[in-house]
């Protein structure tokens, strides 16, 4: 008998309708990167179920590079001069909280089915979407590490504003907003530019995950230089780019890899538990070194929820350019030190 499954139009269809209807369900609920979490959701279950979609490479490849234009935007001048004269103290806070949530990841790939650099990608803290989107290219396993970051990023959303207003008396605010000044065309003319002049720039380089750190870096460029135009990746972009990253990762989901991954969440979420803390103890170092209040500390290094930050910090009228700059400095300074350190971490099981 021949094969009952559909022609790839008709999978491909499915694939968006649903992706789409998941996000909107997800949008009201507050879930992070709602695209992204539909898009892997969706995928694994057609993958799962015997409808496969081959996602093409040159997609993967435009996606992150949207991704890295977006983390790319956040780098306004205006931001990250609010760390002026106190940049020793952030980066050296930085730093620590990356060894902090690396040395986490390795501690998850002493279990079997993780690899330690797959652990350590998991659950570095920052940029979960970059992460998600390069962590194939460095040699790990990105379906783990979708599932481990965006955990991540759920766990310390959930926890930030409570921690916030019990600790420190912050009240819940509205969230940010994300739209640019700039004409459609403007914004549609930023992300080709950065794109394409960052992708030739980083295969010219011989960049690993070239795809994103290459339109991101000249993106930052851009910003710091005052020639953006004050343009943002357009919003439905955005989403599709998400949605695209969502689904790599999802379409190579197999029986085994889902009960290894299901596996590691218990012991992922235990070391969660412990960067959140760690990361609020070098907070209140932080605070102390830099005479900003407890709250801008706990804030500035919390690991992950970068819009949850910034929409606390907002509503309880603390420092918001030092918060969000100390969390941009870290995004940027990961992304672009991942891919060495990536080259040192075991690939196989020890």
């Amino acid at each position: 008998m021949g094969s009952r499954t559909p022609p790839a139009w008709a999978r491909w269809t499915l694939l968006i309708v649903l992706t789409a209807g998941g996000t909107a369900a997800m949008t009201p609920l507050g879930v992070p990167s709602p695209a992204l979490f539909a898009g892997l959701l969706v995928a694994t279950a057609l993958a799962l179920g015997g409808l496969p979609v081959a996602v093409p490479r040159p997609l993967t490849a435009a996606a992150q590079a949207v991704i890295g234009v977006v983390i790319g935007v956040l780098a306004q001048p205006g931001t990250l001069a609010g760390l002026a004269g106190q940049w020793v103290q952030v980066l050296l806070v930085c730093v620590a909280t990356l060894a902090v949530s690396m040395a986490a990841g390795l501690l998850l790939g002493l279990r079997r089915g993780v690899s330690p650099l797959t652990g350590m990608l998991a659950l570095t803290a920052g940029g979960a979407s970059g992460l998600v989107a390069v962590s194939r290219d460095l040699g790990g396993d990105d379906r783990t590490v979708a599932v481990v970051q965006y955990l991540r990023v759920g766990m310390v959303t959930a926890t930030m504003p409570v921690v916030a207003a019990i600790g420190f008396g912050a009240a819940a605010g509205p969230g940010p907003d994300a739209s640019g000044s700039a004409p459609l065309l403007v914004d549609i003319g930023y992300v080709a530019v950065c794109a394409v002049a960052g992708t030739v720039l980083a295969r010219l380089a011989r960049v690993p995950a070239g795809a994103l750190l290459g339109p991101m870096v000249v993106a930052i460029a851009l910003n710091l230089a005052g020639w953006s135009l004050g343009a943002t990746p357009p919003a439905l972009l955005v989403e599709v780019a998400y949605a695209v990253i969502g689904w790599q990762a999802g379409v190579r989901f197999t029986r085994e890899s889902l009960r290894t991954v299901l596996g590691a969440l218990l012991p992922a979420a235990a070391l969660i538990v412990g960067v959140i803390i760690a990361c609020a103890g070098l907070g209140l170092l932080l605070s102390a070194s830099t005479g900003t209040s407890a709250l801008d500390g706990y804030l500035a290094t919390t690991p992950g929820g970068i819009y949850a930050v910034l929409a606390t910090a907002v509503s309880a009228g603390t420092d918001v350019t030092f918060v969000m700059a100390v969390q941009v400095l870290r995004v940027i300074l990961m992304l672009l030190v991942i891919p060495a350190i990536a080259r040192l971490a075991p690939r196989g099981e020890l």
